[in-house]
């Protein structure tokens, strides 16, 4: 049988591309050990280099009055906008890596939180962003919640997804703006959150249960030879116009005409665009006008296995759910790319795949690892999202919401009068 199964590779096909690669050995066996001596050393310096610069995970307490619209938060992001690699000795010899950061809204056992993960020398940053926008918030430099999670399959539950974008880069989501909600002077009860269903929902977690909602940024950048790349790639404007070209001319009811061949006739660039179509082009250069993220957004939805039944499917379609609002036909949306769990049981003996897809999604999640290694474009590649989406999603919301376990600092800070005796 076996002799049967080498004779299958003695064919003239086989034998002519065995020829070819013995004669062009001196060609292609140099680039191959250069190619895995490269990726070997950028791997090692850039693992040793995220080492050195460390961690820190700030919890953001909310002010209990808040007045501010998510554009205050986008203010807060647009701070975080860093481009910069460093020079090509920082990228080749000390192995230097673009900044990112983490936005998080965690609930733990039903107490929902935010938390902003970021390099140390950030620290000074944040915070003077945040309380310069919300000066009644408390920002404390706290434990990783997510490290005092073990996996262990014979006593927990994990559920865990990674999302991409329903339409191309170009396309916004229902953003803050879609929502009226930059229009001040509004009443609590009249103002529209979309992160409201969101917040209801983690709100909603009994004691035991955990969900995270992990959002990975890293400034946008046309990348290049400082990106170790040898063929470069254009920033997301390049798409954008693209996106919006195709409206134009294969969207619209009445066709774009073409120049007469006469150079003195006028023929008007007629189009007929729906009001929809207008909107959507106005939406893409609003949105193409602010600082881009690379970016990817993770959900972790876990439990113990004890008691039985503590571990809700019904939560994770719930989770899912609540992100609907951020979505529009005619604009964009977010929906899961990959998810943990195996759609035929049959196909994923004694669920080892099932087991490697939860350990390995928790352990990048602990490390914030997605756009560098030792995880890199895990289950999925970056999109952009620029600081009104970021500011849609992750922003500090006000009265209007009413989650009970939502953590705010309890009573609203004043400065002490000035005529207080010595």
């Amino acid at each position: 049988m076996f002799e049967e199964f080498i004779s299958l590779f003695k064919t003239e096909f086989y034998l002519e591309i065995w020829g070819y690669l013995k004669a062009t050995w001196p060609i292609w066996l140099p680039f191959f050990f250069v190619s895995l001596f490269l990726n070997t050393w950028f791997s090692y310096k850039r693992r040793a280099w995220i080492k050195s610069k460390g961690s820190m995970l700030l919890e953001i307490k909310l002010p209990r009055d808040i007045a501010r619209t998510p554009q205050a938060m986008e203010v807060v992001l647009g701070g975080l906008y860093e481009p910069v690699v460093g020079s090509l000795t920082d990228v080749y010899i000390n192995g230097r890596v673009r900044d990112w950061f983490s936005l998080e809204i965690v609930s733990l056992g039903g107490e929902v939180k935010f938390f902003i993960w970021a390099f140390p020398h950030w620290k000074g940053i944040i915070e003077s962003r945040i309380y310069a926008q919300y000066p009644g918030a408390e920002i404390f430099e706290v434990k990783d919640y997510a490290l005092d999670v073990h996996f262990d399959p014979t006593k927990m539950d994990i559920w865990g997804a990674t999302t991409k974008l329903n339409k191309a880069d170009a396309y916004p989501i229902k953003t803050y703006i879609d929502y009226e909600m930059e229009k001040g002077g509004k009443e609590q009860e009249e103002i529209i959150d979309p992160i409201m269903p969101l917040l209801e929902q983690l709100g909603s977690l009994k004691p035991g249960e955990q969900a995270w909602i992990q959002i990975l940024i890293q400034a946008h950048r046309g990348e290049g030879i400082r990106d170790i790349r040898v063929i470069a790639k254009p920033d997301w404007k390049d798409g954008v116009k693209k996106e919006i070209k195709n409206i134009i001319e294969k969207e619209s009811f009445v066709k774009p005409q073409k120049p007469a061949k006469d150079k003195t006739a006028t023929v008007p660039f007629l189009t007929f665009l729906t009001k929809s179509q207008d909107k959507t082009i106005e939406a893409i250069e609003r949105n193409a006008a602010k600082p881009a993220f690379d970016a990817m957004m993770r959900v972790i939805y876990t439990a113990p296995k004890e008691p039985e039944g503590l571990f809700d499917k019904m939560k994770i379609g719930g989770i899912l759910g609540s992100m609907r609002q951020f979505g529009s036909l005619n604009l964009n949306g977010l929906r899961p790319d990959w998810m943990t769990s195996i759609d035929y049981p049959w196909s994923d003996f004694r669920d080892i795949r099932k087991k490697r897809g939860q350990r390995t999604l928790l352990d990048a999640y602990k490390r914030r690892s997605f756009f560098n290694v030792p995880f890199k474009h895990l289950h999925g590649k970056p999109y952009i999202l620029t600081t009104e989406e970021l500011a849609t999603i992750f922003h500090f919301p006000g009265a209007a919401v009413t989650t009970p376990t939502l953590t705010r600092v309890p009573s609203k800070k004043a400065s002490a009068p000035s005529n207080l005796p010595m």
